[in-house]
């Protein structure tokens, strides 16, 4: 498929996910944020369209610490890895402490673009990692008996634990 009509495809595919179309798979935790969310373009476009497709399409597989597979599962830094690879043929460090550690700007949320790793954690320390779908919205492997979803970084988690972002693309 050509380029546009990816990213024409991309724009469809992610609005209808951002909007609510299959609810039941992509409820967010949280309701919907007031916040304005500014649209920053990513660095690579298409390589950005190609993993906010592939993101949101994993959400529902359960949180399974070391998982990298949607067969079987997955744990934070096994989905960034495993959309990545799959997508991009990227390869990138295992744990979410090694892919925050990554050479690359570090992002206020205002500066989020599409396909931009975000990170949380407490006293310092990174513990976890999604990947911006936009609008506020990442998609994540949550904990220990979830299941893989899109959140909200206005959610209570997000607003409490978001310590920053890196852009990979």
């Amino acid at each position: 498929m050509p380029a546009p009509a990816r990213a024409a495809l991309a724009a469809v595919v992610l609005a209808a996910l951002l909007a609510g179309c299959g609810r039941e798979a992509v409820r967010p935790a949280a309701p919907a944020s007031t916040r304005a969310w500014p649209q920053v373009a990513p660095s690579d476009p298409a390589a950005a369209n190609a993993v906010i497709l592939r993101a949101p399409s994993l959400v529902g597989p359960p949180y399974r610490y070391g998982g990298s597979s949607p067969e079987t599962g997955f744990d934070c830094s096994g989905l960034v890895n495993y959309v990545y690879r799959d997508m991009l043929d990227l390869r990138l460090p295992r744990s979410s402490r090694e892919l925050a550690r990554l050479q690359g700007p570090k992002l206020p949320p205002e500066r989020l673009a599409a396909g931009d790793l975000v990170f949380f954690g407490s006293g310092g320390q990174v513990n976890h990692v999604g990947i911006y779908v936009g609008e506020g919205r990442f998609v994540h492997a949550p904990s220990t008996g979830g299941t893989v979803r899109l959140d909200h970084l206005d959610s209570p988690y997000g607003r409490q634990h978001y310590t920053g972002a890196r852009r990979v693309l």
